[in-house]
């Protein structure tokens, strides 16, 4: 049976208080534009006026994007090198370090309060694209091991590239899943264990789905590009397959629960963004039924965007501590 849902993070947004980060995440508040710009002087370029008489960026532009994220890796996680080839997903620092930290209190739980650091932990990157944010990120903030999948053999090639550039080739791997359908299925060793498994999925159904949540984004944002009658451009980014699937989030989370059983033994955490609020209740309906032992569902937020993982165990907290203690060994 699953326990109750649980959101050990999630603060109610009220009419004076912006839903918050992790307490842990290093970009509270404004960015310190100044300090970005002496680290990636790229930037400056793409710094523009708002109506308020302060500087930010364009967030509808994804070359400014980009350049934010690096200033960002190399700031505040010691990234020096990082890029990603033109029309792949450029994802933001402050939400994807988010979902680690929710990941790291996810296991402190079992770990006597205590966030494990170091190569004891091992986590597996889902879709890990050709970004590799969270290996990256999840090395530098805690020091784990990770392994990342892809169906994309040019996606992997750039994460790869990310990897080596930063001398990390010993501690991120990168692994092609060969049979697109599969998520776990056919990628993992019998003998590989892993503290934790993470996934963005992709959240359209189709190409066109896809296209028009990018123009609601920037008509959000106030990008001119969604000003004009052209077509919309998926202009943050993102690959078919890091952007939609048939049967969009819901089926894509379905296939991850069904596949988790048959691997239940070499993972102490399962767990996944779900993006869509609407998918939670059926996400928990077929949890119980394949019998997890523990369910956790974790709020997020961004500024107005609110956000969610859960997560999920067939070990109980007795072995989940064991677990614990003898990975860090």
């Amino acid at each position: 049976m699953t326990s109750s849902p649980q959101r050990p993070r999630a603060k109610p947004a009220t009419a004076s208080a912006q839903p918050l980060l992790h307490p842990r995440n290093r970009h509270q508040g404004r960015y310190d534009l100044v300090r970005l710009v002496a680290v990636n002087p790229a930037l400056r370029a793409h710094l523009i006026r708002t109506p308020a008489g302060t500087e930010s960026i364009d967030f509808s532009n994804p070359a400014a994007v980009r350049e934010l994220n690096r200033a960002l890796l190399a700031s505040d996680y010691g990234i020096q090198h990082w890029d990603i080839p033109d029309g792949y997903l450029c994802p933001p620092v402050p939400g994807r370090v988010d979902y680690l930290h929710g990941l790291a209190d996810l296991l402190a739980a079992d770990n006597n309060g205590v966030i494990p650091r170091g190569q004891g932990v091992r986590a597996l990157d889902i879709g890990v694209g050709a970004n590799c944010i969270y290996p990256l990120l999840g090395q530098a903030e805690y020091g784990w091991r990770f392994l990342g999948s892809d169906i994309d053999a040019d996606a992997l090639q750039a994460a790869n590239a990310n990897v080596q550039a930063n001398g990390l080739d010993h501690l991120i791997e990168l692994r092609l899943q060969p049979a697109r359908g599969n998520l776990f299925a056919g990628l993992l060793q019998a003998d590989e264990r892993f503290e934790l498994t993470m996934c963005n999925p992709p959240f359209h159904a189709s190409a066109k789905e896809a296209a028009q949540g990018s123009q609601r984004k920037l008509r959000n944002l106030g990008g001119a590009q969604a000003r004009t009658s052209k077509a919309p451009a998926l202009n943050f980014g993102g690959q078919a397959n890091e952007l939609w699937c048939t049967g969009g989030e819901a089926s894509f989370l379905r296939r991850m629960i069904r596949e988790s059983v048959d691997i239940q033994q070499q993972v102490l955490w399962f767990s996944s963004l779900v993006a869509k609020s609407e998918h939670l209740a059926d996400f928990h309906k077929q949890l119980g039924k394949v019998g997890a032992a523990e369910v956790r569902e974790v709020a997020m937020a961004q500024g107005n965007k609110q956000s969610r993982f859960v997560a999920w165990s067939f070990h109980s907290s007795a072995e989940r501590k064991t677990w614990m203690q003898q990975a860090q060994a």
